[in-house]
């Protein structure tokens, strides 16, 4: 079989892997999407309690409504705000079922090289095609091949760990039933007993960590004894909540002052500059020692939010560009550095951010932004459309920006916080002047959940 007939293989039946298929399709390119859960957005729905900073508007892919709109397929109302749950159950499985068996579930990748050469091997590599190893749920295994590989397999099965220093706390592992690395489904009665009337410490500051805070400060609401020990490797300062009611995606700004009220209406404590080192057991409880010897009073449970990274182990023999302290796409690393961007946005992006010395191979989605935070469904639906294009050969409509936007309404990043009143507020408007306290109801508030 020529190069050419093979299918195009993409891991992950998640948003952005979905969306990728719709757009080889759209172009008349066979893809195969491997999947290596039980159904589509099977890691969307391990989070299917939290709902989207973003609207159903900004998480439905133009190709992939195209193609379900011959079933009678109709978007929902396009401002309201969808749950990881909804967004599974409304969207990526009726487009999992269009697509037929183009997608595999069951199917997990574990390696992805050259037919015939390891990454060391030069002589004719760029004339093999790919070969992609696959355990199936009945324990077989097979080699399929594919004229090239989109990796939309996300970060969400490699959170990161306690450790400010990037490696797990001591004793981290070995308090693991006492540790959770995800936002706390409250309305499952057996989670809501793990956290009602303890102290929980949340390590973190993104919206994951927001969430949390708003959904325990709304159960000690409830619960009395209810509190929550919110851990901070930064100071707070005016850009610790985003950008409040300056965001231009409202409900990510909303969730920021959630955290805030939480904070401010005494349902959670801060501790600041805290890198946490050594997990201790001190009866029942848990003790959190800072690399500077500070140790925090006792908590029940800690709830660990300090980001995602991608598993990269599968695709090791592959010549990849990395970026060394993102793991992201080297052209697309500059774009979204933390330590780097303060406001403003992230640039669209597409096929030339997306390349690596080995042609053909895409990271895309989460796993394009390596460990940096804030990625948007958008973002990832405009990746997929510049490849599709580019694997097609329509070169001007791989480089054409189709894509605008929000800010993001953050300031400053996490290699900021060693350096003085690197998180003092910042003077001036926009996005970074310090959010007001704005005051929020009982409804869950919306959160990222990655997207």
């Amino acid at each position: 079989m020529s190069e050419q007939k093979l299918p195009v293989v993409v891991i992950g039946a998640g948003p952005i892997g979905l969306a990728a298929a719709a757009h080889l399709v759209e172009r008349g390119i066979e893809p195969l999407v491997l999947e290596a859960g039980a159904g589509a957005g099977t890691a969307v729905r391990e989070w299917s309690h939290v709902r989207l900073f973003s609207t159903w508007a900004e998480v439905v892919d133009p190709a992939a409504e195209k193609l379900l709109a011959p079933t009678g397929w109709s978007a929902p109302d396009g401002t309201t705000y969808p749950s990881g749950g909804d967004w599974a159950a409304d969207y990526l499985q009726p487009l999992a079922g269009v697509l037929g068996d183009k997608v595999r579930f069951g199917a997990r990748v574990t390696g992805v090289s050259r037919l015939g050469r390891d990454r060391v091997v030069d002589a004719e590599r760029e004339q093999q095609p790919f070969t992609v190893h696959v355990l199936n749920t009945d324990g077989s295994e097979e080699r399929l091949t594919a004229r090239a590989v989109i990796d939309a397999s996300g970060t969400w099965s490699t959170p990161g760990p306690i450790g400010g220093d990037g490696l797990p706390a001591l004793g981290e592992r070995a308090a693991a039933d006492r540790v959770s690395y995800r936002v706390p489904d409250l309305n499952d009665p057996a989670v809501r007993a793990r956290y009602a009337g303890k102290r929980t410490a949340v390590i973190g500051s993104g919206a994951s960590a927001f969430t949390a805070l708003a959904y325990l400060a709304g159960l000690a609401k409830e619960t009395d004894g209810t509190h929550t020990v919110w851990i901070l490797r930064r100071g707070i300062g005016g850009d610790t909540f985003g950008g409040g009611e300056a965001d231009q995606l409202p409900a990510r700004g909303a969730l920021g002052l959630a955290a805030k009220a939480a904070v401010d209406d005494g349902y959670a404590s801060a501790a600041t500059g805290f890198r946490t080192s050594a997990v201790e057991k001190s009866g029942d409880q848990l003790v959190l020692v800072a690399e500077d010897g500070r140790r925090l009073d006792p908590v029940d449970e800690v709830i660990v939010l300090t980001g995602l990274r991608p598993d990269l182990s599968f695709v090791s023999e592959l010549r990849l560009g990395l970026d060394e302290r993102l793991q992201a796409p080297a052209r697309l690393a500059p774009l979204i550095d933390p330590n780097q961007h303060s406001c403003g946005t992230v640039y669209p992006h597409g096929v030339k951010e997306l390349s690596h010395p080995e042609q053909g191979i895409y990271l895309v989605g989460m796993k394009s932004y390596g460990r940096a935070p804030t990625f948007l469904a958008m973002t990832g639906y405009e990746q997929v459309r510049s490849i599709a294009a580019a694997l097609a050969g329509d070169q001007e409509a791989a480089e054409r920006v189709e894509l605008t936007l929000p800010e993001t309404g953050v300031c400053g990043g996490a290699g900021l916080f060693d350096e003085p009143g690197a998180a003092g507020p910042q003077e001036g408007g926009g996005c970074c002047a310090a959010p007001s306290t704005l005051q929020i109801g009982a409804a869950a508030p919306a959160t990222s959940g990655g997207c």
